[in-house]
C-alpha cells in the first residue's frame, strides 16, 4: 500500500439511497473516477462524507472498498468524527487490518471543550492503542488546536504525522509550516485559498473543493509545484467561483450536486441533510458553467 501523503486528496463523499444506506457501487464508482482525474490519495468519512453520521461498520466498509478500489496505487485516509477517546480508537482498530495510510481525526466535536493537556492526552492514546498514524483534522471552532498546541502534539507524540488545517484558517496554516521547520505534513482546508496555501509550502490539500471538481485541483497543484503563477492563479480564480456556490452549512449536499452536473453517481445526503434547493442547485450549476466545466 502507497503511504507516502502529499498532492490532491480528495475527502470523498458518502452516497446514500433513498433508505440512508451506504450505496457501495456508487462509492466505487467515483473512486474509480478519482483515480481517473489523477488524485494523490484520497480520504474516506470526513466531513464532507458526513462522517458523523456514520456508523464503525459503515467506516470500516467504505475504507475496503477504497482500498480495494485503489490497489495501492494512491493511499487511503480513514476519517474519523467522535466525541470519545474510546470510540476513536474503536473505529481506528476496525481498520487497522487494511493498510490505510493514516487516519484523519478531529478534536471532540460536542459542546464541550477539552483543555490542552486533554487535547494532547486525546491524540496520545489514540495513536498508542491504534497503532497506526494519525493526521489531526483541525476544523472544530470550539475545541480548535492553537499553532503551538499543535506543534507540541506532532513533536512529542510518535504516531501522530501532521495536521489538515481548516476552519478558513491560512494564517494558522503559515504559523503552523514556519513553527514545524519541516516536520509532519500540513494539509490545506482553506477551500477558497488553496493556491496561497501551496504558495507558503502546504504539502497538499484535503478540502471539499477537490472532491467537487478535482481534475482543477491537480492542475492548480501541479501549477503551482513548478512554479507557473500566472496558470496558478488563473485556476485559483475558476476554483473560487465554485466554491462561493458550495460554502454553506450543507456543503456535503451541495457538493453532490456538482458531482451530479459533471455525470458522477453521488447519491443522496443522510437525513436529516436533505437535497440542495433548486436555487441551490441552480447557482451550484451556473458557478461550473462559469468555471468553464460545463457545456453551453
Amino acid at each position: 500500500m502507497t503511504t507516502q501523503l502529499k498532492g490532491i486528496i480528495p475527502p470523498m463523499t458518502t452516497p446514500f439511497d433513498a433508505e440512508g444506506e451506504v450505496d457501495e457501487a456508487a462509492f466505487r464508482s467515483e473512486v474509480r473516477y478519482l483515480l481517473g482525474a489523477g488524485v494523490h490519495g484520497v480520504a474516506v468519512g470526513g466531513s464532507t462524507g458526513e462522517g458523523h453520521t456514520l456508523t464503525t461498520h459503515e467506516i470500516r466498509r467504505l475504507t475496503a472498498a477504497a482500498v480495494e478500489e485503489v490497489e495501492g496505487r494512491i493511499p487511503v485516509i480513514t476519517g474519523i468524527i467522535a466525541n470519545s477517546t474510546r470510540l476513536v480508537v474503536e473505529r481506528g482498530r476496525a481498520v487497522r487490518d487494511l493498510g490505510v495510510a493514516a487516519l484523519q481525526v478531529t478534536p471532540v466535536h460536542y459542546l464541550f471543550t477539552p483543555s490542552e493537556e486533554e487535547m494532547f492526552d486525546y491524540y496520545q492514546a489514540i495513536a498508542d492503542q491504534t497503532g497506526l498514524p494519525i493526521l489531526i483534522y483541525n476544523v472544530i471552532p470550539w475545541s480548535h488546536a492553537s499553532p503551538a498546541l499543535l506543534v507540541r502534539i506532532i513533536t512529542e507524540v510518535e504516531g501522530v504525522i501532521g495536521v489538515k488545517q481548516s476552519g478558513g484558517d491560512v494564517h494558522a496554516l503559515a504559523e503552523l509550516l514556519l513553527r514545524l521547520e519541516g516536520r509532519g505534513v500540513v494539509f490545506a482546508a482553506v477551500d477558497d485559498l488553496l493556491y496561497p496555501c501551496f504558495a507558503l509550502g502546504a504539502h497538499g490539500a484535503i478540502a471539499a473543493i477537490v472532491t467537487a471538481v478535482p481534475e482543477l485541483c491537480v492542475e492548480l497543484w501541479e501549477a503551482a509545484q513548478a512554479d507557473r503563477h500566472a496558470e496558478a492563479r488563473a485556476l485559483h480564480e475558476r476554483l473560487l467561483r465554485v466554491w462561493l456556490a458550495l460554502s454553506g452549512p450543507n456543503l456535503p449536499a451541495r457538493v453532490k450536486a456538482a458531482m451530479r452536473f459533471q455525470g458522477r453517481m453521488a447519491g443522496l445526503p443522510r437525513a436529516p441533510m436533505q437535497p440542495v434547493s433548486a436555487s441551490e442547485e441552480e447557482a451550484v450549476r451556473a458557478a461550473l458553467q462559469a468555471a468553464d466545466l460545463l457545456e453551453e
